[in-house]
């Protein structure tokens, strides 16, 4: 594993952990500040926020337990998920006119720019 793959496993990582711990902890309350859909419930939000927690450790496993020989969420895996959940967002956003505030519409974006522009520097690094 060279030094920039290393550096976005941990990267990866750390990011889905605290959003992990952020919707675990605070499942209704970050929507309605950061302007989101609001969930009648907080099962959606806990279990995308323990998907989040479960796929961070996987990364950071793979990160660290190679000297343990423990294998963990590989890069391709990350740029997958990545991917995935980039793509199915920015599709909502371009064909589903949600009721949401301006600050709402603006994190999504970011969010989804973010998460694609994080899989394609993975993509990037695992080809070298």
């Amino acid at each position: 594993m060279n030094k920039l793959q290393s550096i976005l496993l941990v990267s990866d990582g750390l990011i889905n952990l605290v959003l992990g711990i952020i919707l675990l902890l605070f499942p209704l309350g970050v929507s309605e500040i950061l302007g989101l859909p609001q969930p009648n419930t907080h099962f959606y939000p806990t279990i995308l926020g323990g998907v989040l927690f479960g796929i961070g450790i996987a990364l950071l496993i793979e990160r660290y337990g190679f000297k343990y020989q423990i294998r963990g969420l590989g890069l391709g895996g990350a740029i997958a998920i990545n991917f995935c959940g980039a793509l199915v967002l920015l599709i909502w956003l371009l064909i589903d006119p949600f009721d949401l505030p301006m600050r709402g519409y603006l994190v999504l974006w970011i969010i989804a720019l973010g998460v694609l522009f994080i899989a394609l520097i993975e993509l990037l690094a695992k080809s070298r």
